[in-house]
């Protein structure tokens, strides 16, 4: 590896983050907040969903991917989801709800607006099928999880309403759905017309840098003083112990390069905003989870890069 190599890399991603601190100035020095909310919104329901519709609806000259990459991903969060569950019941003499919150900071990765941005520029569009197919599954199963975690850990009992609300949230949730909708209409063949085509590429085009700056601007919201000690804890397993185990699970399936670099690089992202709904929800953490939000965010701008680079991506 070149002496180089990680200074390419971080030069590459380096205007993806300075759109985020970008986003964040705006919102700290006179933005409102319902600028950063009718921006987020539009990312979320209108612009991310547009590109990864299009993507998927060239389904058939899409680069195969190996579905096993589910297994290293997925089965690397419920190792970490375990380990993080042991040091908040030992470190920090959480209860099962605490944990369940605390755990879900170490495995739930900012995947849609930081990670299809930095698996587009260091990967390239080849690496977003692979990406496409843990967003699919990505909400579903830990969502499932936190709740399922939590639910027992109140009342031992598993709640029918509490898993449909999940479920019916997951479907309808504008990511996923542009996934399936996309890939569905892939498989029919039927190309897109041109001037269909080419709205919808305008659009996918802004994804990227707007999803950026309304992440940037997410996070003025949040402060970093409150339960550092915990916001310290949480971020140590999401930028080291998750990438570092779903890197070991997927050398032991041995997966392809493309897949294995595309999955620890989502797991190497920051916590994403929806654990702190999650602790909103159950009324635990709040403040450790904004807290690691903005910390891991920050130091993102370094350790994912480095990541790409022990992993032997180069700069495109």
């Amino acid at each position: 590896m070149s002496a180089a190599a990680p200074l390419s890399l971080l030069g590459l991603t380096a205007p993806l983050f300075l759109l985020v601190l970008l986003g964040f100035v705006l919102s700290r020095f006179g933005w409102p907040r319902s600028a950063s909310d009718a921006l987020t919104r539009f990312v979320f329901s209108v612009a991310v969903p547009t590109l990864l519709f299009r993507l998927m609806s060239d389904f058939s000259r899409l680069p195969h991917v190996d579905a096993r990459l589910l297994l290293a991903f997925f089965g690397g969060c419920l190792v970490v989801y375990g380990i993080g569950r042991a040091v908040a019941a030992a470190a920090f003499r959480m209860d099962g709800v605490g944990q369940s919150v605390f755990a879900m900071g170490g495995i739930f990765s900012n995947n849609v607006l930081l990670g299809i941005p930095i698996a587009k520029v260091a990967l390239g569009d080849a690496s977003l099928p692979a990406v496409s197919l843990v967003l699919v599954f990505n909400s579903l199963t830990l969502w499932t999880l936190v709740t399922v975690s939590v639910e027992w850990a109140r009342h031992r009992d598993l709640s029918l309403r509490g898993m449909g609300r999940t479920l019916e949230g997951v479907a309808t949730n504008p990511v996923v759905a542009s996934i399936l909708a996309g890939t569905a209409f892939g498989f029919l063949g039927v190309p897109l017309p041109t001037i269909v085509d080419d709205t919808l590429a305008m659009i996918g085009q802004a994804a990227v840098p707007l999803s950026l700056i309304a992440l940037g601007m997410g996070l003025a919201e949040f402060g970093v003083r409150a339960g550092w000690r915990e916001s310290a804890a949480i971020t140590a397993l999401k930028l080291v112990a998750q990438p570092l185990v779903v890197y070991l699970l997927a050398l032991a399936l041995a997966l392809p390069a493309l897949e294995t670099a595309a999955v620890v690089m989502l797991a190497a992202l920051p916590v994403g905003a929806n654990v702190y709904l999650m602790s909103r929800h159950f009324g635990v953490l709040s403040g450790a989870i904004a807290s690691s939000i903005v910390l891991t965010t920050a130091l993102a701008a370094l350790t994912t890069p480095l990541t790409l680079t022990l992993l032997g991506v180069t700069a495109r």
